[in-house]
């Protein structure tokens, strides 16, 4: 996209700037860039400042190519470069999850006579950290050290977050800790605060605990992360007691929780079996201005669920789709097995129905949900309802869900039952096609049914075609 633009003969960098800065729509930002500067005739040259604007502008958009190339240019102008330039690209990078590039572009410093300073080293170790590549993190932490940067509060923070990562190297991290003082660092409220989010996530809710302590005595304040980590790990240990102490004293010294907070706090009540308790959370929540997420939905719904609550469960699943949120197949899953366990599979057969219409497709992590739902709903109706479930049946193996052995039995004996052979021998043709054969009980029942209907001739030439079929496939599983 060109825009027409009409400069002045004495165009100023300020004057690029605040049109760039203006113009929302990127495409007509670069026009505007462009436009500046083309073929020179008012004299005008890019400088740093709109160079650098630029490259965020296209750092913002993903763009990071064109950025890079912008950086090209700036070089073959003779503009000034500095350390900046290269950062906005690898924090670009890091926040889309690509480390490796952040990486390269790192390296590419040099290529522009740019020399990194130890902001550069610390923002690169930070992004390696944050995408789980600890070991080149620490290969490159070691290289600081040979390059005469000293250890500073923030690099050992970040060295402190990669060691909290993995259970093994805890410990290492809590030395770490221990040795700052003596490397002239003095720990600060999100070295505590680092420290503790890990401990707890390995269940060292004890330690984490005695390092809030001592966090409080070295005049370190707590954030409102710090508490909600520890609470979180208070309730992951079933401490939750200590977590709510813990949460009123968040609140008497003026920290105000997030969603993280109360949704930990709820999911340790949920599996406590108090989930109307977490519920009055929700309503202190919302009243407070915090809007719950899909997470706290999900605790919710499924601690209702294990209480048996599944109507405040149902009225809590309406109300998260009328926030805009779409609820997943696992919470699909939940509803419908809670209304199967109690016997409503009416109820189960429409959200199903609804979980189908939603589009949500059998796929590779969700395909035992699928199957189990499936299957236990449709168990159930064909006590009540055989024709819905035969309905339910034939969608399912249209999308190619494995069909459980006792759900042919029990359409088998269903149709039966009616006399509606058509759709026995149907379903019975289905059975052994799935490598699966009747047990005797089912036999019984099939030649007993067929014998009172006077149609022995139709049963004869089906019991041929299943021993055809059976001595074609000899590996075949039987039912029982």
């Amino acid at each position: 996209m060109k825009l027409a633009m009409k400069w002045s003969k004495n165009v100023t960098t300020l004057q690029v700037e605040q049109l760039i800065r203006a113009e929302k729509n990127l495409c007509k930002a670069i026009s505007i860039f462009d436009s500046a500067s083309g073929e020179y005739r008012n004299g005008y040259r890019h400088d740093h400042t709109t160079f650098r604007l630029m490259i965020s502008r296209l750092v913002s958009a993903n763009q990071f190519k064109n950025a890079e190339e912008l950086v090209k240019r700036m070089k073959e102008e003779r503009c000034r470069i500095d350390e900046d330039v290269f950062l906005s690209i690898c924090r670009g990078y890091g926040r889309v999850h690509k480390p490796m590039e952040a990486v390269r572009v790192f390296e590419s410093m040099k290529e522009f006579e740019c020399d990194a300073s130890e902001r550069c080293y610390v923002t690169l170790l930070s992004i390696l950290v944050d995408e789980n590549q600890l070991k080149m993190a620490r290969r490159l932490y070691r290289y600081t050290r040979k390059v005469g940067f000293r250890p500073s509060v923030v690099s050992l923070n970040i060295l402190i977050k990669a060691l909290c990562k993995n259970d093994g190297t805890v410990d290492a991290a809590v030395s770490m800790f221990r040795e700052m003082p003596n490397r002239g660092c003095v720990p600060d409220s999100y070295t505590y605060g680092t420290l503790i989010s890990g401990l707890c996530k390995f269940g060292r809710t004890d330690e984490a605990n005695e390092l809030f302590r001592e966090m409080g005595e070295k005049g370190c304040v707590p954030t409102v992360v710090t508490y909600s980590s520890l609470i979180h790990g208070l309730c992951k240990s079933e401490k939750l007691s200590e977590a709510m102490t813990l949460f009123k004293e968040m609140k008497s010294n003026g920290v105000k929780p997030n969603v993280f907070t109360y949704s930990s706090l709820m999911d340790g009540l949920c599996k406590c079996g108090r989930s109307l308790q977490a519920m009055k959370f929700l309503d202190v929540m919302v009243d407070e201005h915090l809007s719950p997420n899909m997470i706290t939905y999900t605790i919710l719904i499924q601690g209702l669920c294990r209480d048996g609550e599944i109507q405040q469960a149902v009225e809590l699943f309406d109300r998260m789709k009328l926030q805009g949120l779409k609820p997943d197949v696992g919470l699909y899953g939940k509803i419908i097995s809670s209304y199967c366990d109690v016997g409503k599979f009416h109820e189960a057969a429409n959200f199903l129905d609804e979980m189908v219409l939603a589009g949500f497709s059998p796929k590779r992590l969700t395909w035992s949900i699928h199957v189990r739902t499936h299957n236990n709903v449709i168990r159930g109706l064909c006590e009540t309802d055989l024709n819905r479930a035969f309905h339910l049946y034939l969608g399912m193996r249209t999308r190619g869900l494995s069909v459980e052995p006792d759900v042919f039995s029990a359409f088998i004996k269903g149709f039966c039952k009616k006399s509606n052979f058509d759709k026995a021998c149907r379903v019975l043709d289905h059975m052994v096609c799935d490598g699966c054969l009747p047990d005797e009980e089912l036999w019984r029942v099939i030649v007993k049914r067929f014998s009172d209907e006077r149609k022995m001739l139709e049963y004869a030439e089906l019991l041929q075609g299943l021993f055809v079929q059976k001595r074609d496939e000899p590996e075949q599983l039987s039912v029982g």
